[in-house]
């Protein structure tokens, strides 16, 4: 992705690029979330010795680059958002995404690539970068783009986008209709020291389609970043302006080392576990299921709905005790034998999200059938087909 803007930033700095988990032929170790991924990243630039560093991330790595100025501020001297978000759509699209490719393979995704981050008219006059792109996606390991949509899905900093404090460049194609002009816009809005970039003839792999602009602007963004970078705290990293480039400049990072154990968490408060309650039942349910619940709640089903969202989620569901797949099989067996087909179809729904396959949910809803009866398992069989049929579809 960044091939044509290494030459260019290699003769003024020492760069550094990497590869996600599973991507471009890096070992496939799958990061649970955005911030597990720049945890490892810290961890490998530590290993290399680089301290306060810029840093620029297309989409994804956009992300990454985000939640370290967050969390790191004294490592990160300045940032160039490309095609990023403080939020990449839902996080319902993204986990669909995830059972789509858990049940078709990357196929759908790769074939769909190039309308989405290529404009028209570029992809027509291009073939061979199209090819290129559709190859990247077929030879990711699947599981590794699945926990990556995962991450993507659980991503949102739209109410931190303030403690950004270091100089941002905001870069979008004007033709990009996956993270478009709009959300660099929140971004510019919410980051103190944020400048908008609007590349025309681009869609969202602005670096590929339009190589020369991004580069100039890359290179006037940190080149003025470094300079002006008035951190009595911190050393600054210099901008180098008259030697060569060193002999290797361009330094591939192939896997992120993994990131050191965090300490045990605190037990948790009531507040904590409604908060905790409410995140699971979110990631499992889904927002749209949940957002249902709560507009129909009111002063009579309120109090059910915090028992159900702080005792059921905040507790059960966060207990180490079980993975979610396993819960999930034995939420659908419940299920059945009571006969709750409503409830059925919302976790055939969440056990997809949690990682079951349609051959594994056929699996549970036939061994159903063998100690709950026949008929609750062929009205069960006949929600979860449904359902089945509509999550895994891949979109036209």
């Amino acid at each position: 992705m960044w091939d044509r803007q290494i030459p260019e930033l290699s003769q003024h700095w020492r760069i550094f690029r990497y590869d996600l988990p599973g991507h471009g032929g890096a070992p496939a170790h799958a990061a649970a979330s955005v911030a597990e991924l720049g945890d490892r990243l810290l961890a490998t630039l530590d290993g290399l010795g680089v301290q306060r560093f810029g840093y620029a991330g297309c989409s994804i790595g956009g992300a990454v680059g985000a939640d370290l100025a967050l969390r790191h501020p004294h490592r990160v001297a300045s940032l160039a958002l490309v095609a990023s978000s403080p939020r990449f759509g839902t996080a319902d699209e993204f986990r669909q995404r995830g059972v789509i490719v858990r049940t078709n393979g990357l196929e759908p995704m790769a074939r769909t690539a190039p309308e989405r981050w290529f404009t028209p008219g570029f992809a027509a006059a291009q073939p061979a970068i199209v090819e290129w792109a559709v190859q990247m996606v077929r030879t990711t390991d699947p599981g590794c783009y699945i926990a990556a949509c995962e991450a993507l899905a659980a991503f949102d900093i739209r109410g931190a986008l303030g403690r950004i404090g270091v100089p941002t460049l905001v870069l979008v194609g004007a033709e990009d209709q996956v993270t478009g002009p709009a959300e660099a816009r929140t971004l510019v809005a919410g980051i103190p020291d944020a400048r908008l970039a609007l590349v025309p003839g681009a869609s969202h792999l602005a670096p590929v389609e339009q190589p020369a602009a991004v580069s100039d602007l890359l290179l006037m963004h940190f080149s003025t970043a470094w300079q002006q970078d008035t951190s009595a705290a911190i050393p600054v990293l210099p901008h180098i302006t008259a030697p060569a480039a060193p002999s290797t400049p361009f330094v591939p990072v192939a896997e992120i080392a993994p990131a050191a154990a965090t300490p045990d968490a605190v037990a948790p408060t009531p507040d904590d576990r409604y908060e905790q309650g409410t995140k699971v039942r979110r990631e499992v349910l889904g927002d749209a299921h949940v957002d249902a619940v709560n507009d129909t709640a009111d002063a009579f089903t309120e109090d059910f709905q915090e028992l159900v969202t702080r005792y059921a989620w905040g507790e059960v569901w966060s207990r180490d005790g079980l993975d979610r797949r396993t819960r999930s099989v034995i939420t659908l067996t419940a299920l059945v034998t009571s006969g709750h087909l409503e409830g059925l179809a919302a976790h055939t729904r969440a056990a997809l999200r949690n990682g079951l396959t349609p051959a594994e949910i056929k699996e549970v809803l036939l061994q159903t059938a063998v100690y709950c009866g026949i008929p609750a398992a062929g009205a069960a069989f006949a929600v979860a087909q449904k359902v089945i049929q509509e999550e895994t579809t891949p979109p036209a």
